[in-house]
């Protein structure tokens, strides 16, 4: 029993620590990505955050405690070079006082004044270190925080994984609360649709709309087609039902622009290629999340077509 309990830890166990240590690699691998990209988005370099004094690696594993902060360390070399950064190792140690008749020790994380003081006390002629950097190791990755010795301001406070999926799980999150508010404000979106329908009969049209009402379920505006009519305007309206997946059903009056030119200079109504107004009956059903959706036309001159519409993909970049 015992041999084969010492033959799984000897399986497992390694395992496990280098899945952890690929994770954190490749989550270390990440911050420095990120920084190279905010430095680049900024204008700025790493030079202006440094000297920078390391405060913390701490691992998250026993099996990652030799390796960790040593990789945690080259990571922020290659982002800083070697000359800006300052190791800390007062800062990764319980501080202890000892006054007549009491003994204290500290663990917590230290305050910005104690960091500043023991730069002070090891720096020795070397300029003073204008950043400090946590760089820890977690369950899936890694946290950076990168705060401000002169005034304590946060630069980076963020977690990272190797897919980033925390960072995106946030992002959707918030773009859902940000979305959510606005459709309790009532505040209108102006969006762009492309219909292009071509079996059994073709649709082409673009419509630009104004979402609106107190559930923003509403899209109303102005529409252009190419297709049943030929070179056709009018206006169109839909309304979507969150219930139903987000499915448009609608419809657009259309009014063809030979048969109202030739109409125009006659005096007669007269039909040129097509009616001089038409009605197009009108399903757009999303897929998924994508800027892609199924249509579905029929029109008042008897064709029926399937195909697909473009949510939010403006054609002429001028346009909303």
């Amino acid at each position: 029993m015992l041999l084969r309990l010492a033959i799984a830890l000897a399986l497992f166990t390694p395992a496990a620590a280098f899945a952890q240590r690929e994770s954190s690699r490749a989550s270390l691998s990440r911050v420095e990505e990120l920084l190279a990209m905010r430095f680049e988005d900024s204008g700025s370099t790493a030079k202006e955050l440094s000297p920078a004094i390391v405060v913390s690696v701490r691992p998250a594993f026993e099996e990652t405690k030799a390796w960790y902060p040593n990789a945690a360390l080259s990571s922020l070399v290659r982002v800083f070079g070697s000359a800006s950064l300052r190791s800390c190792e007062a800062c990764m140690s319980p501080r202890t006082w000892v006054e007549e008749g009491r003994l204290e020790q500290n663990t917590t994380d230290l305050t910005t004044d104690e960091i500043v003081r023991l730069d002070e006390r090891y720096r020795n002629d070397g300029p003073p270190a204008r950043t400090a950097i946590w760089l820890d190791e977690n369950a899936e990755g890694v946290s950076l925080r990168v705060i401000d010795l002169r005034n304590g301001r946060i630069l980076v406070a963020d977690n990272f994984d190797p897919m980033m999926l925390e960072r995106a799980n946030t992002h959707r999150a918030t773009s859902l609360t940000r979305e959510l508010d606005r459709r309790v404000r009532g505040d209108s979106l102006t969006h762009t649709f492309t219909d292009i329908t071509f079996y059994p009969g073709q649709h082409w049209s673009f419509d630009w709309s104004e979402q609106w009402g107190d559930t923003n379920a509403n899209l109303s505006g102005v529409s252009m087609s190419l297709f049943d009519p030929v070179l056709g305007v009018g206006g169109h309206y839909v309304r979507a039902v969150p219930s139903a997946r987000n499915i448009l059903v609608g419809g657009k009056v259309l009014m063809s622009v030979p048969s109202a030119a030739v109409t125009s200079v006659t005096g007669e109504n007269t039909e040129v290629i097509d009616p001089l107004m038409t009605g197009v009956f009108l399903i757009r059903y999303p897929i998924a999340r994508s800027n892609y959706g199924i249509s579905l036309t029929a029109s008042t001159n008897g064709r029926v077509g399937v195909g697909i519409s473009l949510l939010n993909s403006s054609i002429l970049p001028f346009l909303p």
